[in-house]
């Protein structure tokens, strides 16, 4: 089977994967339809069996196509590090940094980072990927993304124990309650939490471990959790929610500051209402950054300096 199989027929199947199109992946390919229908049936004569099944709107992948999924995209990573590394040795100023960012990170340290980096290796490619918690470490487990910069996952997690990472804090993140400019309670000198039960509330999903945070919040105060809640981890969708549904979120105090400097958002006076949690970057643990990441890397660090 490894003298049949072709670096390319894996390529295509992993577009055809991500798409759910045969069509789309010859696109995006540039290649025509019939080559990619016959890539991906040569590599189901290989590997005896069937990786999609054909419908009116596409294709969808077997159970097979899944489990292949993972280990074409590790081996499509571990190829992007030889060209990378490849790259360094020769020029040193090229390269490709892939970055995975929580709500943490999104808004300042990251923009800061990239700024830096673009600065001194113009050359490097920096591809930023958003997500939650439960789907950006698994990508970084298969090679998917270099590192994973934001809140640091508690040790005591099962996402901290399945995979061989290595966690770096930069900072410590309080966290604060924050509410568009024009919001009726952004006046108020002072204000307590029971005061905010009957607004609207932003809150991390159930899965995220900020919401452990935010609902010890309420825990700890003796109150309820709010009733009329709207579920998000979207920086972006957030900032909409705050003006339009004149919402309360909570959010890392860094964060706040820097969308209240541009007088968007409001932050409350509740003083630092709890810790948010440990601010770093995570990476693979079993292998060495590649030189661009690496530089990356020094790059958050000095980023981090200057927010502190």
């Amino acid at each position: 089977m490894l003298r049949r199989i072709k670096l390319k027929p894996l390529l295509i199947f992993d577009r055809v994967l991500v798409s759910q199109s045969i069509a789309r992946a010859a696109r995006e390919l540039n290649l025509t339809q019939p080559a990619v229908t016959k890539a991906i049936q040569e590599l189901e004569a290989d590997l005896g069996v069937e990786l999609f099944e054909r419908t009116n709107r596409g294709v969808v992948p077997t159970c097979y196509a899944a489990l292949l999924g993972d280990r074409v995209k590790a081996v499509i990573a571990e190829l992007r590090y030889l060209t990378d590394e490849l790259n360094s040795f020769r020029s040193g100023e090229s390269g490709h940094v892939v970055v995975g960012t929580l709500i943490s990170a999104s808004a300042r340290l990251l923009p800061i980072a990239i700024a830096k980096l673009k600065a001194d290796r113009p050359g490097v490619l920096v591809t930023v990927r958003e997500g939650p918690t439960d789907r950006l470490f698994p990508a970084l487990a298969t090679g998917e993304l270099d590192l994973v910069v934001g809140r640091l996952p508690e040790a005591d997690l099962p996402l901290a124990r399945m995979y061989s990472f290595r966690h770096t804090e930069l900072y410590s993140e309080a966290l604060c309650a924050v509410v568009w400019s024009e919001h009726p309670l952004a006046s108020q000198p002072k204000i307590e939490l029971k005061q905010l039960l009957d607004w609207p509330w932003l809150l991390p999903t159930i899965e995220s471990p900020a919401r452990l945070r935010a609902e010890r919040l309420f825990a700890d105060a003796g109150l309820p959790m709010p009733s009329n809640v709207v579920e998000s981890l979207s920086l972006l969708t957030n900032i909409g929610l705050l003006q339009s549904m004149q919402a309360i979120n909570l959010m890392p105090r860094a964060v706040a500051q820097h969308f209240a400097q541009l007088k968007l958002l409001k932050i409350l006076e509740l003083g630092d209402i709890g810790a948010f949690g440990r601010i770093g970057y995570s990476v693979r643990g079993d292998r060495a950054s590649t030189p661009a990441a690496a530089r990356f890397i020094d790059c958050l660090t000095l980023a981090a300096k200057e927010l502190q």
